[in-house]
């Protein structure tokens, strides 16, 4: 196939595919393009050919394990992040099989490239101290650090996810009488988060610094448009290395806009929050994704293992008393 035919058929599958057909969300199309552009990046690279004059012979199986290769060592993506790639690859392969029969050996190959198991880390949070300290490194006498000092309040006490926080805008505020912030989750859903007194009072005073508009951005960027994530985790570390000079235990931690959700997270299953609510405010799609952070804190451990007493009773082998019972149990 010509190159003239991969351009059209990566075209297709975003508009026809993944807009028109299957409907997926924005921050799907933002994921999909993301990969599509390291790929063609790389492929030009390697291949010595612009992105347009790519066919899609050059887009093989080994090839295509080369670019995840190249992901994981010259990148330092985790292996969350390279299965991440290769489900977009996967998707867009599968819409190459039906619509190309000719290259459907080829989209097998492809898609046979299995998904790589990891060990999932423990979780990385932040404690009442180390947060006091991150909230108290923005300067709030200037425009930028007002703007940051918000954003990290907003992030600590909803727990949004990144995308979700870049996302907001003016109108997705209430400050009124049960204030809250609207959002878009992950999977289409969307929630409403309360806000403390304090925070909504914080938020009021950003947002009378600015004549915003409606559907302007709630924390723009300098030029006024949307924060992307590289600006948003920059925003992060540069506050906590600040924050690093009084909470010296921040020295051993790497704190990146998501440790802001587990912190909250944290903070509300130590304050007696059960689960199941934090599974609703954090957007999870089963209450089983929040048992991470149950094995995260020690404490917790500790308090449930101070909690328990001994029987005082010696454990002894259970013994069916009816004859089919002890038939089905030898199985």
């Amino acid at each position: 196939m010509n190159a003239a035919g991969t351009a059209s058929l990566l075209q297709r599958f975003f508009t026809d595919r993944l807009r028109e057909q299957q409907g997926v969300s924005a921050h799907t199309v933002a994921s999909y393009r993301d990969t599509f552009r390291l790929l063609l990046r790389f492929a030009a690279q390697q291949l010595k050919r612009g992105p347009c004059e790519l066919r899609m012979e050059d887009l093989d199986a080994p090839f295509l394990e080369t670019f995840l290769r190249h992901l994981e060592r010259e990148r330092a993506n985790s292996a969350r992040t390279r299965n991440a790639r290769l489900s977009a690859l996967h998707a867009f392969f599968r819409f190459v099989a039906i619509n190309e029969p000719a290259l459907s050996l080829q989209c097998q190959r492809i898609l046979a490239i299995p998904v790589k198991r990891y060990e999932r880390a423990s979780v990385a949070f932040l404690t009442e101290e180390e947060v006091a300290a991150l909230l108290a490194a923005p300067d709030p006498g200037t425009w930028i650090g007002a703007r940051d000092r918000a954003l990290l309040l907003i992030a600590v006490q909803t727990g949004l996810r990144n995308s979700e926080l870049t996302s907001l805008r003016r109108r997705d505020v209430e400050l009124g009488t049960g204030a809250h912030v609207r959002c878009l989750g992950k999977g289409r859903k969307m929630r409403c988060t309360p806000l403390r007194p304090d925070v909504a009072a914080i938020l009021n005073e950003w947002l009378s610094r600015q004549h915003a508009e409606p559907d302007d951005p709630l924390f723009p960027s300098l030029r006024g448009g949307r924060l992307s994530a590289d600006a948003l985790q920059q925003l992060v570390s540069r506050h906590a290395a600040t924050a690093r000079q009084a909470c010296p235990s921040l020295a051993t931690k790497s704190v990146t806009p998501h440790t802001l959700r587990h912190s909250a997270a944290m903070d509300m299953l130590r304050r007696g929050v059960d689960t199941s609510v934090i599974a609703l405010w954090l957007g999870h799609e089963s209450p089983e994704t929040t048992q991470i952070y149950l094995h995260a804190d020690m404490q917790l451990k500790q308090r449930a293992l101070a909690s328990a007493t001994a029987s005082g009773l010696a454990p002894a082998r259970y013994q069916p008393a009816d004859p089919l019972l002890a038939f089905l149990e030898s199985l």
